[in-house]
Formats: C-alpha cells, sequence, structure tokens
C-alpha cells in the first residue's frame, strides 16, 4: 500500500444517507446496477446523490497468491509501478490530476485482488476514468521507474516489518506457519532478493497476464446515474481489447490435524506477544457467517470473551486483537486465517494464554451463546458492515471486491441476512470444528536483548593537534 490515508467514514452509527434508504425503514438496501462491456471488463454503479462526489474503485483479480514463484512480493511491487506513469500521462501526471481537484488515490495489495481507489468531486469523474483507462492499456516500463519502486518497497518492509516491534507476524510469519502450499504460505511483502531480481519482462509479462479488462471491475458509486457511469466506462474503456488470463493454479489446502507451534524473538519488543490462528472455513459455505459472529463474539473489541477473560479477568493479557488476513471475513477467494494477537504479561507464558483461549472456547462448544449477548453481536456487526458503506469511496471499493471474489456485487445486500441467520447452534458448531487445537498455528514471540550499543567514534583531533 503507498502511503495512506485510512479511508474515513463520513457519518457514525446508523445515519444512512437518505436517498439511499430502501422503502424499508429499518433495512438498506445498497443500489447496484451491474454490466459488462463487450471486452469483458464488469462495470458497477452505485447511484446516490446524498454528496456532489464520486468513490472510483478498480479491482484487478491478482494478488500475492498469484505472484510468480522466485518473485515474492512482486505483486505489491507491481502495486506502486501502476502509479508510475505512462506515455501519455508521465509519472506524477495520476497523483497531480486528482489531489489538485480536491481528490485522493491510493492502492493495496492483498492474497487475491489488487484495488485502485479514487474520491473527488464528481466533475473530476471523466478524468478519473480517463486515468485508469490509460494505465490499463499500457504502462511506461523502464529502468529508471523499476529501481525506484524496487527501493520504496525495500524501504516499506524496513519501516514496517524490519525496524517495527513485532515485524508483522501475525499475519505474515503466521500464514507462513499455518499454511502448506507455495501460493499461501509464501511472504507477500516479500524478500529483498527477489524484489531485486524482478526485471521489465517480469513487469511486462505480469501487466498483460492479469491487467486486462476481462480480469478486472470498475465500480462507481456517488453522484452518478448507472446509465451516466455505463455510458463512461464505455467511453474510456470500451475500445481496450481483452487479454488471454492464465490458468488459475489450485491452492485449495484442507484444516490443519496438527497443531503448529513457533517461537520467535524481537529485539525491539517490550513484552512478549502471542498470534494463534486457525484456518477459516471456505468462502461462500455454511460455516462462513457463524464464523464471523463466533470471531465477533471471542475478539471483537473490548465487550468480547478474549478481551474480558484475559485482559479483564485473568489479567494475563495486555490487549487483545483479531484479524482475517489482510481483509475481513467476506473477502477471500483461497484459503485464509483468523488471528488472535496479544501482548502478554511477562508474568505469564503462551501457555498460560492458549489455555484461558481454550477455555473460552470449551465453554461456547458447550453451552454456545445467549440470546441477548449474540443479539447485541449480531446488531454491532450490522452496524459495521452499514458503516463501512457510507463513504462513496469505501462502497465503491466494497462492491468491486464483491464482484471480484463472489462473482457477484449483490452479496452486499446478502450478508446482513447471513449474519442475522446466524444461531447459537451455528456458533457451536463453528467452534467444534475450526477452533481446535490440531487447527491451530501459534508463534511466541519474546523479547530478545538488545544489541550493544556501537562505540562512540573518537573524538577528532583538534586544529592544534594536527599542527603538531
Amino acid at each position: 500500500m503507498r502511503t495512506t490515508p485510512k479511508l474515513s467514514l463520513l457519518l457514525a452509527g446508523m445515519a444512512l444517507s437518505l436517498s439511499a434508504l430502501a422503502a424499508d425503514a429499518d433495512r438498506w438496501t445498497v443500489p447496484v446496477q451491474s454490466k459488462k462491456l463487450s471486452n469483458g471488463l464488469t462495470v458497477l454503479v452505485s447511484e446516490d446523490h446524498s454528496s456532489p462526489t464520486v468513490g472510483v474503485s478498480v479491482v484487478y483479480h491478482v494478488g500475492m497468491r498469484l505472484e510468480p514463484r522466485g518473485r515474492t512480493g512482486f505483486a505489491h511491487l507491481f502495486e506502486h509501478l501502476m502509479f508510475q506513469g505512462t506515455p501519455k500521462a508521465p509519472k506524477g501526471v495520476f497523483d497531480q490530476v486528482i489531489t489538485s481537484g480536491g481528490g485522493r488515490n491510493n492502492g493495496s495489495t492483498r492474497a487475491d485482488f489488487t484495488n485502485y481507489i479514487e474520491t473527488a468531486p464528481v466533475s473530476a469523474l471523466d478524468s478519473i476514468l480517463w486515468l485508469e483507462a490509460d494505465r490499463m492499456k499500457t504502462l511506461d516500463f523502464n529502468p529508471a521507474t523499476l529501481k525506484n519502486q524496487q527501493d520504496v518497497v525495500k524501504e516499506e518492509i524496513r519501516v514496517n516489518v524490519k525496524n517495527q516491534p513485532y515485524g508483522g507476524f501475525m499475519w505474515i510469519d503466521i500464514g507462513m506457519l499455518a499454511f502448506n502450499k507455495w501460493e499461501n504460505n509464501h511472504d507477500g511483502y516479500g524478500s529483498f532478493a527477489d524484489l531485486e531480481n524482478a526485471n521489465l519482462d517480469d513487469v511486462r509479462a505480469f501487466h498483460r497476464d492479469f491487467y486486462g479488462p476481462n480480469n478486472a471491475v470498475l465500480s462507481i458509486a456517488g453522484d452518478v446515474t448507472p446509465a451516466q457511469g455505463f455510458a463512461l466506462a464505455e467511453k474510456y474503456f470500451g475500445g481496450i481489447a481483452k487479454r488471454p488470463v492464465p490458468a488459475g493454479t489450485d491452492f485449495k489446502e484442507g484444516l490443519n490435524t496438527a497443531e503448529k507451534r513457533l517461537e520467535q524473538s524481537d529485539t525491539l519488543a517490550q513484552v512478549p506477544a502471542l498470534a494463534a490462528a486457525w484456518k477459516m472455513p471456505d468462502r461462500g459455505s455454511k460455516d462462513q457467517a457463524p464464523m464471523a459472529v463466533l470471531g465477533e463474539l471471542l475478539a471483537g473489541g473490548d465487550a468480547s470473551r478474549f478481551y474480558q477473560g484475559m485482559v479483564k479477568g485473568r489479567e494475563l493479557s495486555l490487549n487483545m486483537n483479531s484479524l482475517y488476513g489482510l481483509t475481513s471475513p467476506w473477502e477471500y477467494d483461497g484459503p485464509t486465517l483468523f488471528t488472535v494477537f496479544t501482548l502478554y504479561k511477562p508474568t505469564t507464558n503462551a501457555d498460560a494464554v492458549l489455555a484461558a483461549m481454550d477455555e473460552e472456547i470449551a465453554k461456547v462448544v458447550k453451552d454456545g451463546v445467549d440470546e441477548a449477548t449474540l443479539k447485541r453481536i449480531k446488531t454491532s456487526m450490522l452496524a459495521s458492515w452499514y458503516n463501512g458503506l457510507e463513504s462513496f469511496l469505501s462502497r465503491a471499493d466494497t462492491l468491486a471486491r464483491l464482484q471480484t471474489l463472489w462473482g457477484d456485487a449483490k452479496v452486499v445486500n446478502q450478508i446482513p441476512d447471513w449474519i442475522s441467520a446466524v444461531s447459537s447452534a451455528d456458533v457451536q458448531r463453528t467452534a467444534k470444528t475450526y477452533l481446535t487445537r490440531e487447527n491451530r498455528s501459534v508463534i511466541d514471540r519474546k523479547p530478545a536483548p538488545k544489541p550493544a550499543p556501537a562505540p562512540a567514534p573518537a573524538a577528532p583531533a583538534s586544529a592544534a593537534d594536527k599542527k603538531q
């Protein structure tokens, strides 16, 4: 991801824009119209005239899982190269055009997709679509920009991983431990050697194979009608020829059958930390929504079972967080993890923390969850889901991601039903099936002694000394 302001929500709570409210006042049906161009580009429009702005997202169905072997980190490197200009719009033009009009843009790489997002006044929509179509056609492939972005990504790794306490071990290292296939278990941030070995032929091939219109989704949300959005998409993208996309590899994996444990040391850490991860149900399976509810029950904030049990109750941990790879419980195309990350007190140990987790999980397996708690959790999840769709930028991007992964952006209106339908028995079944010790991978990361400081340089000789 480039230097990024986080997606901010325009309004807090459930204050949805009136124009987007459906007839049923208790239910917001997100408007989505779709059309596929003759070159295979899927175009989505979510009409909403509550603000004279738009959010735009172009999602390509390629990410870390599909980057070439021996080129770890290449999908992320390529994301950066998409901002390095084209023969018609040289380096700097993309950012200048969008930000000078009050807009902003960014991109990010995940396991199964790479997204490019912009938000701006609606008057800039033509320019944004021209720029996105231009870099879908070709890039300015040259050694200088490749070298520059290799250095930028390497520096990003130094800042975010190598020189950072805990170094992202809860999503990089835990995935390398938990998964068995290379597509799923390599370091998507990349090794310096692989990044340096990437060449212009790799860049050209990656753009040719995965960045064609038939491997992409264009999504526009905001002050535009479907007819206007589809016409603009045809105007700027319709002339781009479709390109062959390489056949996908089989990266499916079953659940693990024996616990995996790893201990690491960290010279930058002040207290020990633990990441415990369990392989998730397949996307689209009957257990996906119950798993999302279960994750919220156990580790979704200060009211969760893990927080109340380990941070407040037993006072073993200092904090408690959870994550689903680098996305959400709804946005993955292959194996992914439900990971719990905690900083624990030096007075205890990893086994005690894991035993406390197991105890909370066992309660769910035995007793399920009472109706009042289940209702509270589902209400919280629905509020978060709708809040995340309020900004045009986030809405456009969510729709594009869902279309890419599920093949149907209207899943956006089904997910609330799936959450609402989860029962206590579903949560029990899911906990018993997936949150087992055998399916668990654990990294215990402990502070290591700090390296001795380098000796101070000798004081330079004074001018008088030099004359002697």
